[in-house]
Parts: C-alpha cells; structure tokens; sequence
C-alpha cells in the first residue's frame, strides 16, 4: 500500500534530480544494563541502536536494523541486506568512513555525499567549473593519500566548500557525485536533518524508550510495533488528505481513540473545528499542531 503514496508525500525539500534519495543513520537508545544484560554498550551501561534507512524524498524508513549499543555505525551499514541502491543518491555523516566500502558503494553504482574526518589527507588534482551560486566557495576535485592500499578509496572524489550563512558556518562536502551543481550536494547533506527529525519523532511519540518486556525479542517487537505504526499513520494521513502534522495526528487518534469513529469523520474539518473549541484538546493542538 505505501509504494502507491510513496511519491506524493513526504518532504517539502524539492530536487530537481530524480534518484531515490536515502539518508543512512542510526540512533541510541539508552537502557539499564542490569535489565537488559544482553544490550551491552559501555562498562556499566547500557544501549541499543536502531539503523534506518530513510527516504528522503517521501519522509518513510526503507530498512531498520537493531543492534547493540557498542555496534559501530558502519560496520552495520556493512553488514546491512540493503534493497537495490543503483543510481541512488545516500548522504550520511563522519561516522560512516569507510574507504573501502564507500569503493564499493561506486562498484554498485551508488552516488554519496558526506564528510571526511578532519585528520584525512587529500591532494586537490583538478577544479569544477566555478559556481555563481550563493555560498559555493570552492568545488575541487581530490584524491585521498595516506591511506593504505587495501583501505583506500581508488576513484576521485568532489570536495565543495560551502558557506552556510544562516549559522555563519564553512562546511566541505565530499561525494563522487559529479553531474549535480555544487549547491546541490550541499543541499543533500542538509537534507541529512530529515532523519534526526524522524528519530526524534520517534522516541517522543511512539514509547520506545521505555519497554515493557527485557528480552531481546520483547524490546525488538515494541520497536517493529511502533514502526508498523508510523506506517500506518502515514498512509492514513495520505488517504484523508489530512494536513496537520503527524504529532497532532498522533494526538486525535490517541484522545478520539475509544469514540469509534471513522477516521474519515475524525479528521473532517466539521471535526477538528469542534475538537479545537474544547479548551484542554484545543491547548494540546496549540502545543503540538
């Protein structure tokens, strides 16, 4: 059902270009090792991590991996059974450095955009035509040294160096992308922000940091649970042609929950204006909406 909406929901970031556009990351979850014995993270505490796979494009996860806190982000992204990436586009951060697997990521016919370490070395072996637009200070393209020869990443990379003034911030981008304009990779890694946002969502709204059972199995059934929900919730706010946000979705379904109402009449707007003149529902919307 949801490859139908796929394309028509999501994210107001607009791309000129085509590819599918994938953000990879994962977030912690903190957990008392003394319950959860299994979920080792550091000496004396505790912790998982949930790996997404997130479509940019259409704001829904495409793939998510549980692992222990202690599992390292690209070593899971690695091991990952990953859907075909062909000519996509995956942005992802610092902590995804691996040269050899960014080489295989190539192979495949990935394109990525992210950054390096700042202890990296590179030489700068050629330019990009000079871009007028705002904030591209430089475009070059590199070649990583110093890196051995079972490590290292054999093609040629784009390194722009961009100006962001609404922080007052420089930030160099590097991808093996070379046919989108220089503005437009740095706008692909802000667009990385899209699944902190989705993680956050995810641990205010949907009860997964506080679990009700201590096995590995138990804690894996309440993430997949609030998953499916997410889902749902989002193909529900298609089909209704709801404009709200999720949260304030998430708020009506959970307050109307035991009315047995349609949804459709739920989120009707003969509904919600009745619902925002009760003055406790219509401070929640206030504070959510």
């Amino acid at each position: 059902m949801l490859p139908l909406c796929k394309d028509k929901i999501g994210s107001k970031r607009k791309f000129r270009f085509k590819n599918k556009l994938y953000a990879l990351d994962a977030t912690t979850i903190d957990l008392c090792l003394s319950l959860f014995p299994w979920a080792t993270f550091r000496q004396k505490k505790g912790a998982i991590k949930l790996h997404h796979l997130f479509d940019v494009k259409s704001q829904i996860p495409e793939f998510m991996v549980m692992t222990t806190g202690k599992e390292h982000d690209v070593t899971t992204a690695k091991k990952m059974a990953l859907p075909d990436l062909l000519d996509s586009i995956v942005v992802f951060d610092r902590g995804y450095e691996d040269f050899k697997w960014w080489s295989k990521l190539d192979e495949n016919g990935v394109w990525f955009v992210t950054k390096l370490q700042s202890n990296v070395r590179y030489r700068v072996i050629g330019q990009q035509d000079q871009s007028q637009k705002k904030g591209v200070l430089k475009d070059e393209i590199i070649e990583l040294t110093g890196v051995k020869a079972d490590e290292k990443y054999e093609g040629k990379l784009r390194l722009v160096t961009y100006y962001d003034e609404e922080h007052e911030q420089i930030y160099q981008f590097v991808s093996n992308i070379i046919h989108l304009s220089a503005k437009t990779i740095a706008d692909i890694y802000k667009a990385r922000w899209d699944i902190e946002i989705f993680f956050k969502w995810l641990k205010q709204n949907l009860q997964i940091k506080t679990f009700l059972g201590t096995s590995k199995n138990a804690v894996l059934t309440q993430v997949w649970i609030a998953m499916i929900y997410y889902l749902l919730l989002t193909y529900i706010k298609y089909q209704t042609k709801y404009s709200g946000s999720l949260t304030t979705l998430t708020l009506v379904i959970g307050e109307m929950f035991y009315d047995h109402l349609p949804l459709i009449d739920l989120l009707s707007p003969k509904f919600m204006s009745r619902a925002r003149a009760a003055p406790v529902f219509s401070h929640q919307l206030a504070l959510f909406g």
